[in-house]
């Protein structure tokens, strides 16, 4: 190197360091500011008692082709097509005046902007709520989720025209489903197979449970609830179609029966498929006829249903933590990005249908986490993904040691004790008979 090159780098040097040091302080900056701690607040609640009526209906998701491919972390694959196509599905529950919507939409997760939309749309409809839950396909399409994290985390860059395809296809199929209301009879089932599932990262087992919910109308299943858990990864990473994974299988595979079939992700956290049949495509779908065969099994009984009860709640957040995601050195640095795709609240709900009693979180609870929500409010059961999205919730003990799904916890361990509080004024409000 001549001295002439010497002289410039050594010139240089400062600066970059001058330059490199500034940056690193400026991000370093707590840009987060302080996270007040307050107690939940109920936003709605409704009640009713007497006969229940349903109404049920499907509609395609039509995403703006061409869409990203969902679910990992980049490369993501571009997809041009869809097979089967993604769809929204929803159910409307009616008793007296009171009315409730809950829509289903293969997709990886909800954010609150979409959620808000849909409400928006659906507000004609007259419904003391509304649920929007997503059943995690890590496979479908991209694109509406416009927080930083999510795109670099999961969804892709974001498109208006990806988000607004998402809330077409919820707010049509809660008008179709809403304009459908007929007398139901309640059938309730469970069936477990704990061979078809397993914890990826340690802390309590799952037990392979399905909860089947049938809503018969005079004329056969109006619609039918499926709460079944464990993550829809096995539609292979480089694949450049959309596709919804094994629940939207299993959803057409049940729907040949008639009615409409929602497919609910519950405690998935750290749940994951267990199954050997097959390769690719075929595996996907010998599992999805493998949970159908177990949905089957899940033989219902008609219950009595005396009453429908919904509520939701406000929490407040505590303040992100990147302590156990990046290097010390840059944790102040990630603070301030999950800070900045983070609300500062969240939302928790419960649903009771009859004898069912459903607590609603807005992430990823872990095994362990939903069944110290279950002990706090005698819910009998929990659903994930739904109503926006804060990632996983894990149990305090493991976040504190870093074990389990604490790696990818965006907040530190108060986090479920929060969601719990919000998760007892909700059920309290919406009658769980604990």
């Amino acid at each position: 190197m001549s001295p002439r090159w010497r002289r410039l780098l050594a010139s240089l040097l400062p600066l970059t360091l001058l330059t490199l040091g500034s940056a690193y302080a400026l991000a370093s900056w707590n840009w987060c500011g302080r996270w007040s701690e307050q107690a939940p607040v109920l936003l709605g609640q409704a009640r009713a008692e007497g006969p229940l009526r349903a109404g049920a209906a499907k509609v395609p998701l039509a995403p703006p082709f061409p869409v990203v491919v969902a679910g990992y972390s980049p490369p993501r694959p571009d997809a041009s097509q869809a097979d089967p196509m993604p769809q929204a599905r929803a159910v409307v529950l009616a008793s007296g005046e009171m009315k409730v919507g809950l829509v289903s939409l293969e997709l990886l997760l909800v954010p609150e902007e979409l959620v808000a939309a849909v409400r928006e749309r659906a507000a004609d409809l007259g419904l003391q709520g509304v649920v929007v839950v997503a059943t995690h396909a890590h496979s479908s399409f991209g694109g509406y989720d416009p927080r930083l994290v999510s795109q670099l985390a999961g969804t892709g860059r974001f498109r208006k025209a990806a988000l607004e395809a998402a809330v077409a296809g919820a707010s049509e199929a809660l008008h179709q489903a809403a304009a459908r209301l007929t007398e139901v009879t309640l059938e309730v089932g469970e069936a477990r197979e704990p061979g078809l599932v397993r914890t990826r990262s340690g802390g309590e087992e799952p037990d392979g449970a399905l909860t089947r919910a049938v809503l018969r109308g005079g004329q056969g299943p109006v619609a039918e609830l499926l709460v079944f858990t464990a993550h829809p990864t096995l539609v292979p990473r480089n694949q450049a179609s959309v596709d919804p994974d094994w629940p939207g299988r299993v959803s057409l595979l049940r729907e040949e029966k008639g009615g409409v079939t929602l497919v609910l992700q519950g405690m998935v956290g750290n749940v994951s498929v267990s199954f050997d049949e097959g390769e690719g495509l075929e595996k996907v779908r010998a599992y999805a006829r493998t949970v159908a065969g177990l949905a089957e099994r899940a033989e219902p009984a008609a219950v009595e249903v005396a009453r429908l009860g919904f509520a939701r709640a406000q929490v407040a957040l505590p303040r992100p933590d990147a302590s156990r995601l990046v290097p010390s050195y840059s944790r102040a640095a990630g603070d301030n990005f999950l800070c900045a795709s983070s609300s500062r609240t969240a939302e928790v709900g419960a649903l009771a249908v009859g004898p069912l009693e459903l607590l609603m979180l807005p992430g990823e609870p872990t095994v362990g986490a939903g069944s110290l929500l279950v002990r706090r409010t005698g819910a009998t059961g929990v659903l994930g993904l739904a109503d926006g999205y804060v990632g996983y919730v894990e149990t305090p003990e493991r976040v504190e040691a870093g074990e389990g799904e604490a790696r990818r916890q965006y907040f530190g361990p108060a986090l479920l004790d929060r969601l719990g509080t919000g998760a007892e004024l909700a059920a309290q409000a919406a009658g769980f008979t604990r």
